[in-house]
This record gives structure tokens, sequence and C-alpha cells, in this order.
């Protein structure tokens, strides 16, 4: 074969050195040398990267785009495990009219597993009518049996999405039949622009967690593949919120504490838990002395929040404060840990004792937390603490609705490096779906017992304890967090908090007590210092070389 190439045809000359070229990525974590399942699934092309191959050198296929394209297609598998509840039928059986309906006949949402919230709140929530969601109300029978107005029961940023969705559902049904454009029911059309809209909002996710992730951004296949998102994405309308808790991940990891909380402050609006985010933060900026970043977040999440919500607050107060009412006099759902505790016993929580029992649990998760990042023998990274303090969340809430696990992926992502566990985790989650569509259809036609629907719970929440006690464990022996054992590109300096931000190498102001230590000391005490300029993901260093001890990096 010649090598002889055109004169006007590029070249490219290897320098004397990988770490002279620009163009390779010598500091990203290969996952077929770390993770042991990419390990054993790369043998079919062939096994792990070799030790000196060129990373980072490929111009269209890069780390991002194979993980964006990973999720298009968890995207497309959701959206198909929805696409049974979006049959349409007749209006009218003896009809030969073209008028059709949805068809939901004989329990079909829940024998097809396709069942959304999407879907029914089109109807529920008056969207059907383009009535504004807060202004709107109806009647319908409380727990106590009595008839109660009711108003849309989500967040402000939430209900204007699904608004502003309705509305243009509403306008390409009325395009459909003046102009006859393409057309479905406008609640099919509806869910469609839902669905849109949430798949660009976990698109978003995924590229602000693949960018915090920085020399791990191959740990983000695991969020893309995720089997929760497989089966939740559309379920609901987290998607928004979660967006949100990862941009402000990622722009704290920038050095943007008043960016952060613009984010914080979004999430907030949409979704109650991203709130959460500034308790974590606060306890660790403590630590280090960080007190002005922290308020400068904290403030802007205030400001971004209140913006958001007073305008509807002024205009239709009782239509805002639904969302505090109606969570106030919920019963403990199925999925909740009350509940399996009340029916194990035999008896009904008192409402107002299960909010006091809530909220005194969700206290001391938060103490807990704050415990933890103050006492622990190196300060814990900022996804170890935000997936303690939203995992907590969780297990003390009376209200653990299924698609609620997606909250926890991107973080578990950035936390907690393996890949085995996290995915035994999700895989089991996922799965609480069938037995929970289950509860729903007549007795007659259950396909299980309820009893597998109690134990499916019991099995996830002590999975998601079982997570909860790795990150515990690493936080207090930082040399078993794989994490934190670095980049290997680094040689000896050590790398603290890859979405840490001002807190990445910043030594600490409150000391943990004295004479504690890890239980394995780290390979060195160097602390990586961060520069002013931006990290990025192409940065020139040599890889450290392997020795007879250490012939290759340690599999997850």
């Amino acid at each position: 074969m010649s090598t002889n190439r055109s004169a006007d045809t590029e070249t490219w000359e290897a320098p004397e050195t990988f770490a002279d070229d620009p163009r390779v990525d010598t500091e990203r974590v290969a996952p077929s040398r770390t993770d042991p399942i990419v390990e054993a699934a790369s043998d079919v092309v062939g096994g792990p990267v070799g030790r000196h191959a060129v990373i980072g050198r490929s111009r269209y296929w890069t780390p991002l785009r194979v993980v964006f394209a990973l999720a298009l297609c968890t995207l497309a598998l959701g959206w198909f495990g929805k696409a049974g509840c979006l049959q349409q039928a007749p209006a009218d059986a003896n009809s030969t009219g073209s008028s059709m309906r949805l068809d939901w006949d004989d329990q079909r949402q829940y024998t097809n597993l396709c069942y959304s919230d999407v879907i029914g709140l089109f109807g529920a929530e008056k969207l059907d009518q383009g009535e504004f969601p807060y202004s709107t109300y109806w009647y319908e029978e409380g727990p106590d049996g009595q008839q109660g107005k009711r108003y849309m029961e989500y967040p402000v940023l939430t209900g204007l999405y699904m608004y502003g969705a309705a509305w243009v559902a509403r306008a390409w049904e009325s395009a459909h039949e003046k102009w006859g454009v393409p057309g479905a029911l406008a609640v099919v059309l509806f869910f469609d622009l839902v669905a849109l809209g949430l798949a660009l909002f976990w698109l978003v996710t995924i590229w602000a967690t693949a960018l915090t992730a920085r020399t791990r951004i191959w740990a983000t296949w695991m969020a893309a593949l995720s089997p929760l998102v497989i089966v939740h994405i559309f379920t609901n309308f987290d998607a928004i919120a979660m967006a949100m808790v990862a941009l402000a991940i990622l722009s704290w990891s920038r050095r943007k504490p008043w960016l952060a909380g613009v984010f914080i402050g979004l999430g907030t609006a949409a979704k109650l838990y991203p709130v959460l985010l500034l308790v974590v933060l606060l306890v660790l900026c403590l630590r280090a002395g960080k007190v002005r970043e922290f308020v400068q977040a904290a403030a802007c999440a205030l400001g971004v929040w209140v913006a958001v919500n007073l305008p509807i607050l002024i205009m239709y107060p009782r239509g805002w404060w639904e969302f505090f009412r109606y969570n106030a006099d919920r019963a403990a759902e199925s999925d909740s840990l009350y509940r399996v505790i009340s029916d194990a016993a035999g008896f009904r929580w008192d409402p107002g004792a299960l909010n006091a029992l809530s909220l005194a649990l969700l206290v001391l998760v938060a103490v807990g937390v704050g415990a933890v990042a103050l006492t622990a023998p190196q300060r814990p990274r900022v996804a170890q603490l935000a997936f303690l303090m939203v995992a907590g969340f969780l297990l003390v809430n009376k209200v653990w609705s299924p698609q609620y696990s997606l909250w926890l992926v991107p973080l578990a992502v950035l936390a907690i490096p393996h890949t085995r566990l996290l995915f035994a985790w999700m895989v089991i989650d996922a799965l609480v779906w069938i037995p929970r569509m289950s509860l729903y259809l007549d007795p007659e036609r259950r396909w299980l017992p309820d009893q597998w629907f109690t134990a499916i719970i019991v099995v996830r929440a002590l999975m998601v304890i079982a997570l909860c006690v790795v990150v515990l464990w690493q936080i207090w022996n930082p040399a078993d967090d794989l994490i934190r054992r670095g980049s290997r590109a680094r040689g000896d300096v050590f790398l603290d908090d890859p979405a840490g931000g001002v807190l990445d190498g910043a030594p600490d102001r409150l000391a943990y007590p004295a004479g504690r230590r890890t239980s394995r000391p780290l390979a060195t005490a160097t602390a990586f210092t961060p520069t002013a300029t931006a990290f990025t993901p192409t940065a020139t260093t040599s890889a450290p070389t392997a020795t007879a001890s250490n012939p290759r990096p340690p599999l997850e």
C-alpha cells in the first residue's frame, strides 16, 4: 500500500510524545480499562483500548456525541413504551363518522404498562378547555368523602409548561380542522409536544452531567442507558427540574455560584426537591470558608423563585397555594415506606402526625448530611452529599412516586463510580412499575398478588440505602473513592472534586476532630489546586508510567 499523499492533502506528523499533541486527550478515564462491564463488552471489538492508543483525536465521534446517541435510543424506547396509551378508537362504536377518542378500554393503560400522568392530566387539570391552570378550579371528592375545590397542584414552572404545551396542541388541532394539516386527538398532540420538550430537557441533563464528570465523561453512559429513563422519562414532568439541577451543579463546578443559584431557583419553581442543593452547598461552604459564594447562590435562587412565583401568587393566591395544600393533605402513597408500615401494622396515619413525622425525619437527614460534611476526614464531594440528601428525602418522604427515582440517576452517576451496583438498583427500581400497575387493575385481572408490590418497594428502599452506605464509606475512606483516586494522568496529583467549583482543592476552615484519619491513607497528600483557566478535557499532561506493582488501573 502506498503511503504517499497528494500535495493538497492535509498531513499530520506524530509528535515525539502524545503530550505534545493538543488533539490527544491523555487525562480522560477510559471505561474499557476502568469499568468491568465495559471491559467485558469491549471484547466484541477487540478488547480494552491499548496503553499507547491516541485518545481524543476523533473529530466527529466525541464522547458527548456518543452519549447523546445512546440517550436518544433510550428516549425512543421510552416513547414507544407510552405509545400504547395513545391508541385511538371511534367515539361511537355504532357510528361511521370520523370522530375519534382515546382508547383506554379494558384498562389498556395498566395492562400495557403505558400509563402516563401527562395524558391523564390533560383532561383532569382542565387543560383541554384552554383555561389558565391557576385560575381554573373544579370540585373533587376528598379522602373524607367531602367535595372540595381543586386547582392545579403543580408548581408554577411545571404548570406553565403544561399550559403552553396544551395551547400549542389546541392550536395545532384548530389548524388541522381549518387547513387540513396532519393532526390527531388534542390529548395525543399534547403528549407528543410534552414528550418532545421533556426529551430536550433530558438531553440537557445528559450534557450537563457529562461536562461535570470531566475526566470521567464516559461514565454518563449509565444515565443515558438507564432503565429508569425508559420507563419513566415520559411518566410525568420531572425532567424539567432534573435539567435545572444538572445545570446548577455544572454552573457550580465552573465557579459561577450566582448561575447555580439561578438554576436552583428555576428547578424549585418546577419541583420542590432542587432546593435541597442549598443544604449541601451550605455545609460544604461552611467547612471550606466559602460562605460568600453560598450567599450568592442562595440569594439568586430565592430571587429567581420569587420572580417566577410572585405574579401567580398575586393574581391567583388560591391556585398558587394548591401545591402546598394538596401535598399537606395527601395520605401516605403506596410507594412509601410509611404505607408499608401502616399496611403491616393494620392502621392508617393521621395526616397531621404523618406530616410532622416526615418533616422531623427530613430535618434529621439534613442534620446528618451536615454532620458528615463537617466531620469527615476529607471534605465530601458535592455529588456525594447531593445524592445522600435527595436519597434521604425520598426515603423519609410520604410520597415516592415511581418517577421520583429519576432524580437520583444523574446524581448517582457523579457520586458512585460502580456500574454493577448502579445498574442493579436501576433495574430493580424500574421493575417496580410492573406490580404497581397491577394494583390498579380490577381484582380478577391482576397478574400479581399485592404482596409482590410491597416486597419490591422494600427491596428498592434497601438498594437505595445500600447506595447511601457506599457513598458514606467512600466519604470516610477517600482512598476507596475511585473518582477521588482520580485521573491517573495526573500522576501524583490528587483530584479533589470535579463538581466542587470554588470548593475544589480549597483548604478547610472548619477542621474535623483532631486525630481522625482515613482508614487507608491516600497515595499522595498533594491537593489539586485549580488554576484560573477553565478545565478542559483535552489537557496535555502525560500519563503515569505503569509499574510492576500496578501494571494496570484497578477495575471499578
